[in-house]
C-alpha cells in the first residue's frame, strides 16, 4: 500500500501598503524600500536550509545552531528570456554537538539540502557552502 505524502499548505496576505502577514499570525513584515521580494526569496532559502538542518540534526541526536547568508543574481534566462534568479549561492555556518564523523557530517548536509522545500522549488539550483564547527566542508 502506497503511503500518502504529507501535504503542507501556506498562506500569506499582502495589504495595500505592501505589508505582509502570515496566515499563522505573528507580526507584519512592513514594506521597506531596502527589502525587495528577491531578498525574501534568498532569506527563505537560508531559513529553510537551516530549518532542514535542524530537523536532520535532531533526528541524528545532535544539537545544532547556525546562521547563513545568500547571494543571488537576477537577469534574463537564456532558455525563455524571462528575468529570474540565474545564480544563487549560500554560505551556512553551523555548530554540531557532539561533532559527527566526517562521513556522517556529509550525509547530514546532504539531507539538509535535499529537505529544503524552498531550494527544491527553485529552477536554479543553489550552491551551498558549509562551515561546520569552524571547518569548511568541501
Amino acid at each position: 500500500m502506497a503511503v500518502k505524502p504529507r501535504v503542507l499548505e501556506f498562506e500569506v496576505g499582502v495589504d495595500r501598503g505592501r505589508a505582509s502577514r502570515s496566515g499563522l499570525g505573528g507580526s507584519a513584515l512592513e514594506r521597506e524600500d531596502e527589502w525587495w521580494p528577491e531578498h525574501f526569496v534568498l532569506a527563505a532559502l537560508v531559513r529553510c536550509t537551516l530549518a532542514s538542518m535542524d530537523y536532520s540534526a535532531r533526528r541524528a541526536g545532535l544539537d545544532v545552531v547556525g546562521q547563513g547568508r545568500a547571494y543571488g543574481t537576477v537577469t534574463k534566462r537564456e532558455s525563455d528570456g524571462l528575468y529570474a534568479f540565474v545564480d544563487i549561492e549560500s554560505q551556512l555556518a553551523i555548530e554540531l554537538d557532539p561533532p559527527p564523523e566526517r562521513d556522517a557530517m556529509r550525509e547530514l548536509i546532504a539531507k539538509a539540502e535535499r529537505g529544503c522545500f524552498v531550494s527544491n522549488s527553485l529552477e536554479t539550483e543553489p550552491r551551498h557552502h558549509w562551515t561546520v564547527n569552524g571547518e569548511e566542508i568541501a
